[in-house]
């Protein structure tokens, strides 16, 4: 049952890569405000993008390796530069302690499994690297929106939102701490005409970063 869900989640992918890849290119400013909102708390080191899609996140941040299970979008992001590990964030394919730091933009609502893909996120990092995870919060104004028309998009048909508290629980509970936010997005996508601010913390943006360390 887990595969088959996992491949319904999947098809999407294989169907419309470059719908998906437009998007950044029709929402430059809103692509530009979570990109600025992710580095400025992206450490230095080596890193892994868990779910790169095509690497729109991965290639700019300068994160030269990615997991990604579509094989439509790999080859985009091979195109990009970007070194594409076939597999899923419930199965990451590297030892213990690989990386200093890995990152995940809008992979969260798509997991089969939250708790056993920050297990392995955790199992893979270093002492003392950093998850850095990227979403939009089911509470806000933008997450009340992608639940509302879930069932009409094809990328969000299956997925599954959350609010900040429910990601940090699950991160606590396999042994995340110090956590670190940003937030952006204060507006709907269409009125976006420049590239939001970055804020700390959570509560007013539509788009969060949460830093969580091992």
């Amino acid at each position: 049952m887990k595969r088959a869900l996992n491949m319904v989640k999947i098809e999407p992918f294989e169907k419309y890569p470059r719908r998906y890849d437009k998007w950044f290119v029709g929402h430059r400013f809103a692509y530009e405000s979570e990109l600025r909102a992710i580095k400025e708390l992206l450490p230095i080191g080596m890193g892994i993008e868990i779910g790169v899609g095509t690497g729109r996140f991965a290639k700019p941040l300068g994160i030269d390796i990615g997991l990604e299970p579509s094989r439509e979008m790999s080859k985009i992001a091979r195109k990009r530069g970007i070194n594409v590990i076939s597999g899923v964030a419930e199965k990451i394919p590297f030892k213990d302690s690989t990386f200093d730091f890995e990152l995940m933009v809008t992979t969260l609502c798509f997991l089969d499994n939250v708790e056993e893909a920050f297990r392995e996120v955790y199992r893979t990092l270093r002492v003392g690297g950093y998850f850095i995870n990227g979403f939009v919060d089911r509470e806000s104004f933008l997450g009340r929106i992608y639940e509302k028309n879930r069932e009409i998009n094809p990328f969000y048909k299956f997925a599954n939102f959350y609010s900040v508290d429910e990601v940090v629980f699950e991160l606590k509970g396999v042994g995340f701490k110090n956590f670190k936010y940003n937030q952006t997005i204060f507006h709907g996508l269409s009125d976006i005409k420049k590239v939001e601010p970055v804020k700390p913390g959570y509560g007013e943006g539509s788009f969060i970063v949460v830093r969580a360390e091992k």
